[in-house]
């Protein structure tokens, strides 16, 4: 592991955050974000399952790329706590607007399953339940993460410590816009950074070089390069449209896989875009915990090859 000579100069800076309320919707491009114990602040809180309590995402509901998602423009302040007036509101294509209440008491659903995990969730109601319903056509709820009762740890051989709620394996994922406009130059229709839902896009660094990250501030705030994110298929999918093609899921393994990027390990014939990341003052106490688009980012350390 080589350590960065100087910290003066900043790797890159923060040039767009996003946050995902529901689990595989359309997520919300903010100028700032609280970090709590499970990422930033009200990313994939909510998750949408089957009748058997099981998640769906956008790789066997692909409409749910075209959901809309808004929180009140305070939710991502500092010490905002939602009231009985306070509202998640949901929009879909022929659908009524959807206004999902912050302040309500839900109550509980159990024999929840989101891939490794199953718990119990707070369930939000029939009128949402109605609506995701009457969008994907089949029976559906919409269900909160228990924070009270529940915990979903983090894969203990790379991050122990660490939990989440709906996301699929860490609390952050950081993407260089260097890294997408070294991709979209092999590409003959460019994509836009949504195809991949990251957390932070950072600007300003060499192409990949997210890759080696391992210890790094964004502005005071300590993170922790985890391990590259292996891809679904769900950056295939065109997130105007809910359409998936073939070109960028072809690229990628032309240059992205672990073959390329790790030919000594065992292959399992994935794929990789953007490093996971923890943070390790997001296990303190302490207020003020929130980054900002414009914020530096300082890379303290690196690794000598992508850990996947």
């Amino acid at each position: 592991m080589g350590k960065v000579s100087s910290i003066e100069e900043p790797t890159a800076k923060v040039s767009s955050i996003f946050v995902y309320p529901i689990k595989s919707c359309r997520g919300i491009s903010v100028s700032q974000a609280p970090i709590s114990v499970t990422g930033f602040r009200w990313d994939r809180q909510w998750v949408v399952v089957n009748s058997k309590g099981q998640a769906y995402t956008q790789r066997v509901e692909p409409k749910l790329a075209l959901v809309e998602v808004e929180l009140p423009k305070d939710a991502f302040s500092e010490g905002w706590e939602p009231t009985r007036t306070s509202y998640l509101v949901v929009r879909g294509p022929g659908m009524d607007e959807l206004k999902v209440c912050l302040g309500k008491q839900c109550g509980k659903a159990d024999g929840i399953s989101v891939w490794e995990w199953s718990g119990s969730a707070l369930d939000e109601g029939e009128e949402p339940s109605k609506w995701f319903s009457t969008y994907l056509g089949k029976p559906t709820r919409l269900l909160r993460f228990n924070a009270v009762s529940e915990t979903r740890a983090v894969d203990p051989n790379y991050a122990p410590g660490f939990k989440i709620m709906f996301s699929d394996q860490y609390p952050f994922l950081l993407i260089s816009q260097g890294s997408l406009d070294a991709l979209n130059k092999l590409l003959k229709h460019p994509v836009p950074i949504n195809r991949f839902r990251p957390n932070i896009l950072v600007d300003g660094c060499e192409p990949f070089s997210e890759d080696l990250w391992k210890d790094l501030r964004i502005n005071k705030f300590r993170f922790q390069g985890v391990k590259l994110c292996s891809r679904s298929k769900i950056p295939s999918i065109n997130q105007e449209t809910g359409i998936a093609g073939s070109e960028l899921s072809e690229t990628l393994k032309e240059f992205r896989s672990d073959k390329v990027l790790n030919p000594n390990k065992k292959q399992e014939g994935k794929v990789y875009f953007g490093q996971n990341l923890v943070c390790q003052d997001s296990l303190s106490e302490g207020k003020g915990k929130t980054i900002r688009v414009g914020d530096s980012v300082y890379v303290f350390s690196k690794a000598s090859s992508p850990a996947v």
